[in-house]
């Protein structure tokens, strides 16, 4: 018996709904391996998402998983809150895998990724500037969506762009 792969090919629809889970997004939960030890680590960070489709948060080097991402940069996003209604588990989520990248201060890629983080989350005023936190962009390898019920999709960097 020939068996079906429960993947749907990628369509518009679910770019759209990949980028608006990106767009939307206030916090994800990311995922490290914990320097170390290689044992994975899951916390939740603030996040936005850069015109290109490229997530980015602002870290502080006294954290744990900042002091994993230095180590070994592989990380995973997930995107997307459960409703208040229904089965959680029905709501739609996007992993999205990546490879971290962290951003000097010095140059016009930090003065950009400032003004995105500070309109996004203004209350980070207070702290955008201390010498402990800087911007980590996270750059998709590549993502999957669970869109709901018997709806999964494999996503590229491309269709990321594209959303």
């Amino acid at each position: 018996m020939a068996e079906t792969s429960p993947i749907r090919p990628t369509d518009d629809e679910a770019r759209a709904l990949a980028a608006m889970l990106m767009r939307e997004a206030r916090t994800v939960a990311l995922g490290v391996l914990e320097p170390g030890t290689s044992v994975p680590m899951v916390t939740r960070i603030a996040i936005a998402v850069e015109g290109s489709g490229v997530p980015v948060a602002l870290v502080s080097d006294l954290s744990q998983h900042t002091a994993a991402l230095r180590e070994m940069p592989s990380a995973s996003l997930l995107f997307g809150e459960p409703g208040a209604k229904g089965d959680p588990l029905t709501h739609p989520r996007l992993t999205v895998q990546a490879e971290a990248a962290f951003v000097p201060r010095s140059g016009d890629a930090h003065a950009g990724l400032r003004a995105l983080w500070l309109s996004r989350h203004p209350k980070a005023k207070l702290y955008v500037d201390f010498e402990d936190f800087v911007f980590v962009q996270f750059r998709p390898l590549r993502a999957y969506l669970n869109g709901g019920f018997g709806r999964a999709f494999v996503l590229t960097p491309d269709d990321l762009r594209q959303g």
